[in-house]
């Protein structure tokens, strides 16, 4: 049987075999290939609905396999000579591009491509066969494509990341805005394609499903609305301390996603707050201060208010050895010598005229010690006042920021600082105010038996 023949055969026999065969073969002309694979299968002695089954699943197979050895050639290319490349450049770009996997994505987008063009060449004389295989491809081509421009956006991501201008920008919630409308027209498509009608079509079905998208898109919806605005005025960044008692938050920023913002708390533990929260809560910005180069000490010594008295000559001659206090009362005394002369007041009483109290002196000498301890900062506001005095006594608050932002840094300043002042205000004969404790009440106690005591003997006699 010569070649003729046998192509007319085969077409009788696809004829015969249109309606009553699973594998549904139209009369078209077959592939040059199928039919040589179906003339060796054939001469084995196969009948011919045997002989089709197996050169259908042996063209297959081999076309698996062709496929595998070309994703190997690709895979090599890419994983051995681009990588290589890579590696050796001193740009760190291009690193980002073996991260996030691009090379990977970019051949598996290749090998489906090829696969798209070759097979259905292949089984060009089966018509339903082919349909189905070119719907199944096409979704495959994009979800592939769909993976490799993800890759790509991860990459842009993180080399925005290097970039001074957009470290602290909430990238990811863009790039999830990206991914989001990107997952829409992949939806759009494939389903375009299952059901083989227009994509706008599907489009106009879902202007009725708008109020239950809406619903169900709510969360996120809110998000990507905070997120911009979030960005558009700057009141997060990544890496900013926030704190926000409702939600036990108080770290730093670690990301700002479409639907939450990670803050890892000072003891290590992660908070995750829905994003729209940054809206529509009240949260603290350490920002400004970090930008300001101080942090702001503001604490009070409590003066217990019976200890406040006019100081005598005596006293003030022994406070003027104190050497940041000494220019302070030299000043002061030629004031209050000049005003008591000009106003002639009767100096016997201490209450006329102007005089140096003890509590007035120890201000005065708190801000002589903080204008020169270096580790205050002298650009920022800077005083000591007195607030108004409670049951707790007169507070002396020191108002101030200290010369760096650290954390450590900021206890060991302020602790330092009053542990001096606590220690220095005997000098000035000043107590400090503090509710008594069990010891002194007990003691407070024992004397007053002891005097009780006393009083009956004394009766007695």
């Amino acid at each position: 049987m010569n070649k003729l023949d046998s192509s007319i055969a085969i077409k009788g026999q696809f004829t015969r075999m249109e309606k009553t065969d699973i594998i549904n073969i139209t009369a078209q002309q077959t592939s040059a290939l199928y039919n040589w694979t179906f003339s060796i299968i054939q001469n084995v002695g196969l009948s011919d609905r045997h002989a089709h089954i197996v050169t259908s699943a042996s063209l297959l197979i081999t076309t698996f396999l062709v496929l595998y050895v070309i994703h190997f050639i690709i895979s090599a290319i890419f994983n051995s000579v681009l990588t290589k490349i890579i590696k050796k450049t001193k740009t760190t770009w291009d690193d980002f591009l073996l991260k996030n996997k691009v090379l990977n994505k970019l051949s598996q987008l290749i090998l489906v491509i090829i696969a798209q063009q070759i097979i259905p060449f292949i089984f060009v004389g089966f018509p339903n066969f082919t349909a189905g295989l070119n719907k199944f491809l096409n979704v495959i081509v994009i979800f592939a494509v769909y993976a490799f421009i993800n890759s790509l956006l991860k990459t842009v991501r993180d080399i925005l990341r290097t970039s001074k201008a957009f470290v602290d920008k909430p990238l990811d919630s863009y790039l999830q805005v990206v991914q989001i409308f990107l997952i829409f027209i992949i939806g759009t498509l494939i389903v375009s394609i299952v059901t083989g009608n227009s994509p706008w079509s599907f489009l106009v079905s879902l202007g009725a499903a708008s109020a239950i998208l809406m619903l169900v898109f709510k969360d996120t919806i809110l998000g990507f609305v905070a997120s911009i605005q979030v960005s558009a005025n700057d009141s997060v960044r990544v890496g900013d301390w926030i704190e926000m008692s409702k939600y036990g938050a108080d770290g730093d920023v670690l990301e700002i996603n479409l639907n939450n913002v990670k803050i890892q708390n000072f003891d290590k533990t992660i908070v995750t707050i829905p994003t729209y929260t940054l809206l529509s809560d009240a949260f603290k910005n350490y920002r400004g201060m970090q930008d300001s180069g101080g942090r702001r000490i503001k604490r009070s010594i409590n003066i217990k208010i019976s200890s406040i008295r006019y100081l005598t000559e005596a006293e003030i001659a022994e406070l003027k050895k104190i050497e940041l206090l000494a220019p302070y009362i030299a000043q002061r005394e030629e004031e209050i010598q000049t005003y008591n002369q000009r106003t002639g007041v009767d100096e016997s009483v201490l209450v006329n005229g102007r005089r140096m109290t003890n509590v007035g002196l120890f201000r005065a000498y708190i801000n002589a010690y903080a204008k020169h301890n270096p580790d205050i900062h002298k650009g920022l506001t800077f005083m000591v006042r007195q607030l108004a005095p409670n049951e707790h006594g007169l507070p002396l608050e020191l108002y101030m920021f200290t010369n760096g932002t650290q954390w450590a840094f900021f206890e060991n300043t302020m602790s330092d600082v009053f542990d001096h002042l606590f220690a220095a205000i005997k000098y000035f004969h000043l107590e400090v105010f503090e509710l008594p404790a069990s010891d002194d009440l007990r003691h407070l106690l024992a004397e007053t038996d002891f005097r009780s005591i006393g009083k009956d003997k004394d009766k007695q006699d």
